[in-house]
C-alpha cells in the first residue's frame, strides 16, 4: 500500500509525531498503534523496535504485535525516513496475548515542500502481513480506511503542537 498527502505544518513538527521512538507522539494520536518500544539500539539510527496495535475492525482483527528492525535518515534537502523491516530478535518472544504480524520493507518519508515551510508531504509505504486466520476480503477492507485515518489524525496531532 501507498499513502500520499499534504500536512499543513514544517517538516519537523510532522517528524515530532512520527519520529520511532519510545514515548514519542505516535501512541498517542495513531489509532493504530498503542504502544511503542525500543527493544535494542544498535546504531544512533538503527534500533530494534516491538510496536503493538489495539484490536481494530469491530474486533475482528485482535491485538497485533510487530518486531522491526528500524532506520532512520536525513538527507540533504531535509527529507526525513524511518524505514523499518521484521526482525526476530531473542529479547522479544511472540507474546500471548498479541497475534505477532510481519512487516515487508516499508518506511514513511517526511518532505519539504520547496517555498512552503509550513507544509509537509508525507509519503507512506507498507506492506504487512497481520498474521493469524484473517479472510482476505477484511484485510484488503482494513487498509485503506486506516491509510485515510492515519493522514486526518497526523494533520490534528500537529495542530496539537501548534497550539
Amino acid at each position: 500500500y501507498r499513502g500520499e498527502g499534504a500536512v499543513p505544518a514544517s517538516r519537523a513538527q510532522v517528524w515530532e509525531c512520527i519520529k520511532p521512538v519510545a514515548g514519542g507522539l505516535r501512541a498517542e494520536w495513531d489509532e493504530n498503534v498503542k504502544d511503542f518500544e525500543v527493544v535494542e539500539v544498535i546504531a544512533e539510527n538503527v534500533s530494534v523496535c516491538r510496536t503493538t496495535t489495539p484490536s481494530a475492525f469491530m474486533k475482528i482483527i485482535s491485538p497485533r504485535e510487530f518486531v522491526d528492525v528500524v532506520v532512520t535518515k536525513q538527507y540533504e534537502d531535509g527529507t526525513m525516513l524511518s524505514a523499518a523491516t521484521h526482525v526476530e530478535h531473542a529479547l522479544c518472544p511472540p507474546q500471548a496475548d498479541f497475534v505477532r504480524g510481519f512487516n515487508y520493507p516499508c518506511g514513511c518519508f517526511c518532505i519539504p515542500v520547496p517555498g512552503e515551510s509550513n507544509k509537509t508531504q508525507v509519503l507512506t509505504f507498507f506492506q504487512t502481513d497481520l498474521g493469524g486466520y484473517l479472510p482476505r476480503t477484511v484485510v484488503e477492507s482494513f487498509f485503506p480506511a486506516n491509510i485515510a485515518d492515519f493522514y486526518s489524525n497526523l494533520k490534528k496531532a500537529v495542530k496539537t503542537l501548534k497550539s
